[in-house]
């Protein structure tokens, strides 16, 4: 077996409240192959959206390791991890995070104006990224005038541009109604399927969960036994 994507070891974090420690995740081990679909769930307070934070670089931890892709990005410094991961994460969030004021062409651009690609060049991923999410036709829409499932396709388009190593999806669904949020899903599932894109995606829905093809829990900052989740 090919090495994890992914490697986390005795990861622990702990946020300072004044004079208080709050612990939130503690010996935290996890692997992850690359072109797994995993969905993170457990209560509210268990350390998801952190645990998901610190494996995209944005947070960094109290202890232990996180290794992507063999580089122990716990080691960074905070220019580094802003390098990282511009180059090998893209983030999906539940409330779009887009800029109202630019189109959804420009606001899928945005992460590529941190390459070295042409202006050309930059063109054609965001054709290609939009076309991927099908809204080839609302390019010059902006987020006002997009539904809220069109807005996170917009955002999803975002996410895959740079053509990531990892995609962190935070609850993707969670301000979506059933059958929107259900089409979103099918976009992801078709992105590890016939992409092959490693997926993470937090969640409080069973059903959005039920579409990974592994399933973790988080109790009280720690990991319990996860499982495979049945084919459809």
């Amino acid at each position: 077996m090919a090495a994890p994507l992914i490697r986390i070891a005795d990861l622990a974090k702990v946020y300072q409240r004044g004079e208080q420690l709050i612990p939130v995740l503690e010996g935290v081990n996890l692997e992850v192959q690359a072109g797994e679909f995993v969905a993170l769930m457990g209560p509210s307070g268990s350390g998801k959206s952190t645990l998901l934070n610190l494996i995209a670089g944005i947070d960094k931890p109290s202890a232990g390791r996180i290794e992507i892709g063999g580089v122990d990005i716990a080691s960074y410094d905070e220019g580094e991890l802003a390098d990282w991961r511009a180059a090998n994460v893209g983030f999906i969030f539940q409330f779009y995070n887009l800029m109202p004021v630019l189109t959804a062409f420009e606001n899928v651009e945005l992460p590529l104006l941190l390459t070295r690609l042409s202006r050309s060049e930059r063109r054609a991923h965001v054709h290609a990224a939009l076309a991927m999410v099908r809204l080839g036709d609302r390019i010059d829409h902006y987020p006002n005038e997009l539904s809220g499932g069109q807005q996170q396709r917009v955002a999803i388009a975002r996410a895959l541009v740079t053509d990531p190593t990892l995609i962190v999806a935070d609850e993707p669904t969670g301000d979506l109604d059933r059958v929107t949020g259900g089409e979103v899903l099918d976009l992801l599932e078709q992105l590890n399927r016939e992409l092959g894109k490693t997926i993470l995606m937090v969640t409080h829905d069973p059903k959005a969960a039920a579409r990974a093809r592994r399933l973790i829990h988080l109790e009280k900052g720690e990991l319990v036994p996860d499982e495979a989740v049945p084919a459809a």
